[in-house]
């Protein structure tokens, strides 16, 4: 295939090679960011391209495909209409495309990456297969793109502490391999390319080798003499650097130890050591001990020590000598045939070497005499000179019987008793050499454990003899625990976590062993839901704690021993629950109603909000106010009494509902809400007002024909009070006319009939003066109205009657007492009754006229049938007293009713 290459594009150095066979090589470096420019497979291909020059006939535009995108076809875009490769969003990372060497293929027309050894054995290949359409240019285009390595990645070593070991003995010029050459997955010049110590001390450098795979290993030099004795090991750093520019670096710690070898032997620091012993030492007397020293290590260092053949038998059985430990020691006793100096040539024998030498002189001092003996029989328990006693045992407790006595039988023997403690030797009578040596005061293991006394013995001529008895105090369970603290005061937030951390409880027991071993328990009177460790003491508590619910927990607790009998002490712990912002204040009623009067004075108290708060303290603290409504009622904070700022009126509105809000002290602060309805209660502070008739000074025409019983007119009046404050009674209290009983009005409705048929001498002015009362308590209010009423057959002269009006009626106003009824409206009054005056009349005159009879019968009933009315209707007829100044009732206003 003939391959063109193409130019260098851009900054990115991107190459293309054509051949006839539609294969296309690029190459470009790793790691370029995305939209880089890979090559144009329509210009290297020689396709024609939209804009060149115009083709003889219309062509289809060219399109291009991925076969199937496969790994490859992750890393770069294809332009389906120009054919331009570029670089896609992720990035193209040489080192994890191409881990391996081997070539990797995928078939079928996929993208693939692949390493190859063309045309380099370092090239990392990514593969494309490409189609070109449409038909006319259809081919399969092989587009090959080699991944080019740059300097992305520092040596490493594998791990951060190597370690060397070199024999001491190494000659100039060894060389010792490091087993753990930095790595670098970078190639060619960007991998490992040299090794350097920071601190090569001297005596040390390093040297690169390279195999044939490329590979390069490090090895340690050894520049000059190595002595263990001096130095054993010496620490540097070792640096790997790659041959990128710049070039990167990575290190690991090299420790280079020194081995050891067998290259000293023993030593005596002195050439010879004298030594003195008394003829009368006893067996086992130390006589001297001999040390040499070697400055190797292990079993290059080992001596042993061992008499010369030059050592007479006599000297070796005297004397014996611990090959491990040099220590010479009496062997045989001292008699008068014993010489009188031995010369001990002793060798330090160490491995391949030749012996080290030291001599001891052994000069043996005769005694004339022999000293005192002491010999013990102990009572107590004892072994191997060691008397144990337990403590609190009892005064005088005996501890063994010592004989003194003089071998030679020559010389008086004394003793006593050396040493602190309460104890006390002394003569065991009748016998005079035995002593008792005995307590003086009960033993306490807390206060001391061992006790070393010696017995000594000492004879006329001045010879003393110790004999030393160790006395081991024995622990008893005879300390408590105790507490560090006999009340331990805890607090905690209520709405703890479960098992929360109390305390960590502390005992102590002077006591030794098993009998000091401290165990807790909850006493009987703690809470089911606190726990106590057993063994650590460690207090929780397994549930969440409520303030509200209770605030302070008070119980016992135990530490006990493990000694039999077990002993036991007692501590009391408090737990205070501190209080947390739980609680929204909450009020006594969700809805407060007040019922309050009228024209209630402002700022008069209306009611009192009462809330309450759980918590406690500044929690608990609770502040109210108006949410709405606050420009008429205002509340008072601290002790909820609510207020109204003006005097209500309710005429002006009947009930009031407020809002009141609560909120507490904490942080955050909680609150709630409540409602309040207020409703006004009808104080009788409104009269009656007379909506008709509108004027005093108007009239209504009534015909002389009307019929009895017929309705005239009505007197209509509305109340803005409410209840019995407006419940309307209407009377008529002044006539004025030629007959003014001729009309009536209804208590009730105030509507005007006529009573009676009209004649010739009732044509003319009637004026009614009519009072409007309402059933006020205290006391009614009232309203009057002039009601005209001008009897004719027709109003010829208007002017007439006007004039008639303007003029101050002469009426007379009835006077009579207001007749207030308390009692149920079902209960009558009775009624008054003639009877008995008929009786009376026909008894004196049964011959009294006809006339008289009948108007007497006719008074009694009317005043029967008006005490009826009154009863039936509750009338209230208060009586007004002098003129009425209709001019003046002409001026009130007529308001009308909202009612």
């Amino acid at each position: 295939h003939l391959l063109l290459f193409l130019l260098f594009v851009g900054p990115f150095n991107c190459f293309a090679s054509y051949s006839r066979a539609t294969e296309l090589f690029y190459s470009l470096n790793e790691g370029l960011p995305a939209g880089v420019l890979i090559g144009s497979l329509a210009r290297d291909l020689h396709l024609p391209m939209a804009g060149g020059q115009r083709p003889a006939a219309p062509q289809p535009p060219l399109s291009f495909t991925l076969a199937s995108r496969g790994l490859g076809g992750q890393y770069v875009q294809l332009d389906n209409r120009s054919g331009e490769l570029h670089t896609s969003a992720m990035e193209i990372d040489r080192e994890a495309l191409c881990v391996e060497s081997s070539e990797a293929t995928v078939f079928g027309g996929a993208a693939a990456v692949s390493s190859s050894s063309s045309p380099s054995s370092e090239s990392c290949l990514l593969l494309l297969d490409v189609l070109v359409l449409p038909q006319e240019y259809f081919r399969l285009v092989k587009v090959k793109i080699a991944i080019r390595d740059v300097n992305d990645n520092a040596p490493r070593f594998p791990v951060p502490h190597i370690r060397l070991s070199v024999p001491e003995n190494a000659p100039v010029n060894t060389r010792l391999a490091i087993e753990h050459p930095a790595l670098d997955p970078d190639v060619g010049t960007n991998s490992v390319q040299t090794y350097r110590l920071r601190d090569n001390y001297g005596v040390f450098t390093l040297d690169v080798e390279e195999n044939e795979s490329g590979e390069r290993t490090p090895y340690l030099i050894v520049m000059g003499a190595l002595d263990r004795e001096t130095r054993e090991e010496y620490v540097t750093v070792i640096v790997a650097e790659d041959g990128g520019t710049p070039p990167l670096m990575g290190s690991a710690t090299l420790t280079i130890g020194i081995s050891d070898i067998n290259d000293n032997c023993p030593q005596f620091s002195d050439s010879q050591l004298n030594v003195t012993l008394y003829g009368n030492s006893s067996l086992g007397t130390h006589v001297a001990t001999v040390h040499a020293v070697d400055m190797d290590l292990g079993s290059n260092a080992q001596i042993t020590y061992s008499y010369s053949q030059k050592v007479p038998q006599s000297s070796r059985d005297l004397f014996h000598l611990n090959e491990s430990t040099g220590i010479i020691t009496l062997s045989s006793k001292v008699d008068g045939d014993t010489p009188r100096l031995h010369r001990l040539i002793i060798l330090g024998n160490g491995p391949g070497c030749i012996p080290a030498v030291i001599t001891v002189l052994v000069t043996i001092i005769k005694v004339m005499m022999r000293p005192p003996e002491v010999v013990p029989r102990f009572i107590a328990n004892e072994a191997e000179g060691v008397v144990y006693l337990k403590e609190l045992e009892p005064i005088n407790t005996p501890i063994a019987f010592f004989t003194i006595k003089d071998p030679d039988e020559k010389y008086k023997v004394n003793c006593y008793l050396d040493g602190d403690g309460p104890f006390r030797l002394s003569p065991y009578k009748p016998y005079n050499n035995e002593y008792l040596l005995e307590t003086t005061k009960p033993l306490d293991y807390e206060t001391q454990q061992l006790y070393e006394i010696s017995v000594v013995a000492w004879n006329s001529e001045g010879f003393h003899v110790n004999k030393i008895i160790k006395v081991q105090v024995l622990d008893d369970n005879d300390n408590s625990p105790v507490f560090s603290q006999q009340l331990i005061e805890l607090s905690i937030e209520e709405n703890n976590v479960p098992n929360a951390f109390l305390t960590k409880l502390h005992a102590t027991d002077a006591d030794s062993g098993e009998r000091g071993q401290v165990s807790y328990f909850l006493g009987p009177d703690a809470p089911s839901y606190f726990s106590l460790d057993k063994t650590t003491g460690v207090l929780t508590v397994s549930t969440q704690l409520d303030r509200e619910e209770k605030e302070k927990y008070r119980y016992t607790v135990k530490a006990v021993d493990s000694g039999f009998p077990p002993r036991e002490s007692i501590a009391t712990v408090t737990i205070t629950v501190l209080d947390k912002n739980d609680n929204s204040p909450r009020f006594i009623n969700k809805d407060f109603s007040f019922f309050v009067p009228e024209n209630f004075p402002g700022f008069g108290e209306i009611g009192v909000i009462s809330v309450t708060d759980a918590d406690a303290g500044q929690n608990g603290w609770v502040a109210l106010s108006v949410l709405n409504g606050s420009d008429i009622f205002v509340i008072d904070t601290g002790k909820g009494v609510l207020r109204a700022k003006v005097s209500l009126d309710r005429e002006q509105q009947s009930s009031y509902i407020l809002w009141i809000e609560a909120v507490d002290g904490g942080d955050p602060a909680l609150s709630s809400t409540a409602k309040i309805t207020i409703l006004l209660l009808d104080i009788n502070d409104n009269p009656p007002l007379v909506l008709f008739p509108q004027s005093n000074m108007s009239y209504l025409l009534v015909l002389p024909s009307t019929l009895p019983g017929s309705p005239i007119t009505e007197v209509y009046a509305v109340d803005k009070d409410t209840g019995m404050n407006a419940v309307i009674a209407y009377s008529i209290i002044g006539r004025r006319g030629p007959r003014p009983e001729s009309f009536r009005i209804d208590p009730k409705t105030g509507n005007i009939t006529l009573e009676e048929s009209l004649m010739q001498n009732d044509y003319g002015l009637y004026r009614l003066l009519v009072k409007v009362s309402d059933h006020g308590y205290p006391e009614p209010l009232h309203s009057t109205v002039m009601v005209n009423l001008f009897v004719n057959d027709t109003v010829s002269n208007e002017s007439y009657i006007e004039s008639l009006l303007r003029k101050e009626p002469d009426i007379s106003i009835e006077e009579k007492q207001p007749q207030i009824s308390i009692e149920p409206a079902h209960k009558k009054m009775e009624s008054a009754s003639c009877m008995p005056t008929l009786v009376a009349l026909s008894i004196i005159s049964l011959g009294s006229i006809a006339l008289v009879t009948g108007m007497g019968i006719y008074i009694c009933l009317r005043k029967g049938k008006n005490h009826h009315r009154a009863d039936e209707n509750l009338e209230v007829q208060i009586p007004l007293n002098g003129r009425i100044n209709l001019h003046v009732l002409e001026k009130r206003p007529m308001e009308i009713s909202n009612i």
